[in-house]
């Protein structure tokens, strides 16, 4: 083989290996491409991900101003609330306190005149039948001031005994009226309305001869 054939196979082998490399370097090149490509699009973007976490906390952030805002709210109310009531319980206190005050004021003032007749009667120079006779009109003055209370006298004599209202201080027998008819009153009993202050004392009949038959 001659010298110019010898480089010239040289260079052409030169050639082939430039060529050769250019070759593999674009392939790299290439691949690196596609790696890329498919890296970015198995996963998304960070910034949205950032976004929708800074939306979800914001989000929480305003439920839980708002919880507290209702808890402040609530428990404002229920402070208001127990305020009303114990003005409401000492309003109530200082009506009954009142409402007991004029009660027996109204009371007293209707007995006031009665104790001036005993006064009178006590001071008074007549015989006995005179302050006897003072005597059983301010009884009956005494009377008709209970009534203005709505207090009225228990009903005894001449009516069956009844334990709700009367005490028996003892039994007596009585063939001439019913068995157990109240036929004395010992101590006057009193009611207000429907209410018993004190039931009567009464003596009360018993008839044998009533049971028997």
């Amino acid at each position: 083989m001659s010298r110019k054939t010898y480089d010239e196979s040289a260079q052409e082998e030169a050639v082939d290996v430039t060529e050769t490399a250019q070759g593999a370097a674009k392939t790299s090149d290439a691949g690196d491409e596609a790696v890329n490509a498919e890296n970015e699009n198995a996963l998304p973007p960070a910034e949205p991900e950032v976004a929708i976490l800074r939306e979800e906390l914001d989000r929480m952030r305003a439920e839980r101003d708002a919880a507290v805002t209702d808890r402040e709210a609530l428990q404002e109310r229920l402070l208001r609330m127990q305020a009303d009531f114990e003005n409401a319980r000492k309003r109530d206190a200082k009506e009954r306190s009142e409402l007991r005050d004029y009660s027996v004021a109204h009371a007293i003032e209707t007995f006031l005149p009665v104790l001036d007749n005993f006064g009178l009667a006590l001071s008074a120079k007549g015989s006995a039948e005179q302050l006897r006779t003072g005597v059983e009109l301010i009884v009956k003055q005494m009377e008709e001031s209970l009534r203005s209370l709505a207090i009225e006298p228990v009903a005894t004599v001449g009516v069956q005994f009844d334990p709700r209202v009367h005490e028996a201080l003892e039994m007596v027998e009585r063939e001439d009226v019913p068995d157990h008819q109240v036929i004395e009153e010992v101590r006057r009993g009193y009611r207000i309305k429907e209410r018993l202050l004190r039931p009567a004392l009464v003596r009360v009949a018993s008839n044998e001869k009533q049971t028997k038959e």
